[in-house]
This record gives C-alpha cells, sequence and structure tokens, in this order.
C-alpha cells in the first residue's frame, strides 16, 4: 500500500492549537461583523415623501411649512422635525425651498428684513435669496437656497428629498 506519513507530537499540537484559536477568533468576529453590518441589511420603513397639506392652500407669497420626518442614521432612529417654504407660481407650479441657508446654515426668513423686501433673508450674516431660492449676488451665500422634490397626489402635496437648486445668482 504507501507509505504512511507520521505526524509528531509537536506537530498535532500545533494543528489543535491553531484549529482552537481560529474557531475561538471566528466565534469572536461574527457577531462583531453582524453588528457592523445589520443596519445595511434592513429596508427602509415607510415611504420617502411627506404630505405637508392641499396645494389650494400655497399661492404665489411663500408659505412656512413644518412636519415630521423619521430619520435613521446607522443605529439611530429619530422623529425630526423639518420645514419648507412652499410657493405656488401662476402656472400652478409649486416650489418647496429648504430654510437652510448655504452660508453657514443659518436659517431663513421670508420677507424680514426692512430694506430687501420680498426676499428670503438670513440674518446672521445678511445673506438673501429671491423668491425663487436664487442666491443674491454681492451677498455671503456662494449657491442658491435646495429645494425639495414635490409631488401632488390625491389632492395632497407631498415633499421628498432635498436636491440642489439648479438656479444661478441673480443680482439684487
Amino acid at each position: 500500500m504507501g507509505d504512511k506519513r507520521e505526524i509528531s507530537r509537536r506537530t498535532f499540537l500545533n494543528y489543535a492549537l491553531m484549529g482552537t484559536g481560529g474557531f475561538l477568533a471566528a466565534g469572536m468576529i461574527t457577531p462583531m461583523i453582524r453588528f457592523a453590518v445589520d443596519p445595511l441589511l434592513k429596508g427602509h420603513a415607510g415611504g420617502d415623501k411627506v404630505a405637508v397639506g392641499s396645494p389650494d392652500e400655497f399661492n404665489a407669497e411663500p408659505k412656512r411649512v413644518e412636519f415630521k420626518v423619521h430619520t435613521k442614521d446607522g443605529w439611530y432612529e429619530a422623529e425630526s422635525t423639518m420645514s419648507a417654504w412652499v410657493t405656488k407660481n401662476e402656472k400652478g407650479e409649486i416650489l418647496a425651498l429648504s430654510p437652510i441657508c448655504k452660508h453657514l446654515g443659518c436659517t431663513v426668513d421670508w420677507n424680514t428684513s426692512p430694506e430687501h423686501p420680498n426676499q428670503y433673508f438670513c440674518p446672521c450674516h445678511m445673506g438673501r435669496y429671491s423668491i425663487n431660492g436664487e442666491h443674491i449676488l454681492g451677498t455671503p451665500p456662494l449657491v442658491s437656497l435646495d429645494e425639495y422634490e414635490t409631488e401632488v397626489k390625491d389632492g395632497k402635496l407631498y415633499l421628498g428629498k432635498i436636491k440642489p437648486n439648479p438656479r444661478p445668482g441673480v443680482t439684487g
């Protein structure tokens, strides 16, 4: 038959200890990997859009609406209150703007500056935006206010994710 190869006692103990150590290491690492990867494996609950009212509630004058969204950041879940400035132009097109100034993240308000009426105004550093969210050239913000995705369905206005406003700056 063939020649049988014998292993020494030292080699056997080496294999046994390596196998046992590998088994123990796998037992400790598996929960850590599961903990790190688990949030990625779970699906999102709920829809991406939130109802904020009827489209008939909005007109050419910006109206601030507040709404709650369920946010999930890794393992942390919370109910966050967000807001938007919503307008509807004469064609019936709805524009929802984020109230967060693009300069340093302060909150903008509509028509609060006596020197600059009918504009969004950031009191932190005198930033200004037009009614469509375009940044006014010569003021601190260098980009326009972000927009929310909008959808009208079943007689309700839904706001979705925030996207960059493609409009360039204007003179004011």
